[in-house]
């Protein structure tokens, strides 16, 4: 990891960058943030990261060079936008499908993004009372019940180009600018414009008729996961998977490549790998010992395998833990 951090606790703004070639340090290096990262697709990770802290308000960009599966928590008592950049691949919030008109909104507490390598977002992450505040002073009217949902909608005609530029240039400034950050009133300033574009681009309606389909998709998809993952040395087929939460193998794929894009065998493989990485990371004992943990018995075919994957051999990442 290569860090570019200047964050004092104490302050109520900050800023942060980071360069990490590690999928697992790199969602590990966002501050007060719980998250937790797979990468679907092959090939070397790398991911760069920036975070400007302002009060109330936290504003992201995020860029990763493989296909990633991101879940976990922005801290309790927010809401976060988010708008995802270069989509060249499936990309899906909370099961719904996105494209770069699209904005995700929703409560802090549960995060469920996949997005596809080379991909990006845009983010704001603001306190639920401050944005509470501003809707009703706004709108003359209470913040809607789907603010509570995970949902995703179209912005508003011809304004996503713009958010997207005015948010980076607002990120910019606030990285460039000495002592922006230590100035009260040009903090206040910068967060209520940029909060105020973000609200703009809304629609003026939001429908949540498809959101209970792409629910239920979603919960398959973290059912078959933990079964998937369950017994690491003898995973289950797909067919025993599909049986134990009623699912045709149809239905299954379905869903898998609707909420991650990719088949079910495909994740699980990849998910598998992923874990590998992690117990050699952390010096978890002989690659073979390891491997075989995670049910793979073919040394030749997983070394292949995990070499495709990661762009590297698991020698390699072992030597390079220890």
């Amino acid at each position: 990891m290569e860090p570019n951090v200047v964050i004092e606790p104490d302050s109520p703004a900050w800023r942060h960058a980071v360069l990490s070639h590690d999928i697992d340090e790199f969602a590990g290096a966002q501050p007060s943030w719980s998250l937790h990262y797979e990468q679907l697709s092959s090939g070397p990770f790398t991911g760069s990261l920036r975070h400007v802290q302002l009060p109330g308000l936290r504003m992201v960009h995020e860029q990763a060079s493989c296909a990633t599966w991101q879940r976990g928590e922005l801290g309790g008592g927010h809401i976060g936008f988010a708008m995802p950049l270069d989509l060249a691949g499936h990309a899906a919030f909370n099961g719904q499908a996105l494209t770069t008109e699209s904005i995700m909104i929703g409560r802090s507490e549960q995060l469920d993004l996949c997005l596809p390598a080379d991909a990006g977002l845009i983010a704001v992450v603001v306190d639920a009372q401050l944005l509470g505040t501003l809707w009703e002073h706004l709108y003359q009217k209470r913040m809607s019940a789907w603010f509570d949902r995970q949902v995703v909608v179209a912005a508003r005609p011809g304004l996503a180009e713009s958010l997207r530029r005015l948010h980076l240039r607002a990120m910019a400034d606030a990285e460039s600018v000495p002592g922006l950050l230590h100035n009260p009133a040009a903090m206040l300033q910068l967060r209520d414009a940029i909060l105020i574009e973000w609200i703009e681009a809304l629609p003026t309606k939001v429908g949540t008729d498809e959101l209970a389909s792409g629910e239920a998709r979603k919960r398959v998809v973290d059912r078959a996961c933990e079964l998937m993952l369950a017994q690491r040395d003898a995973p289950l087929t797909i067919l025993q998977v599909c049986d134990r939460i009623g699912a045709s193998p149809r239905k299954l794929e379905y869903c898998f490549r609707s909420v991650l894009g990719i088949a079910p065998a495909k994740y699980m493989r990849a998910a598998r790998l992923n874990g590998v990485r992690r117990e050699l990371r952390r010096g978890g004992g002989a690659v073979q010992d390891v491997a075989s943990r995670w049910g793979f018995w073919h040394m030749g075919e997983f070394a292949a395998a995990y070499r495709r994957q990661f762009g590297e051999l698991p020698s390699h990442t072992l030597r390079q833990a220890s």
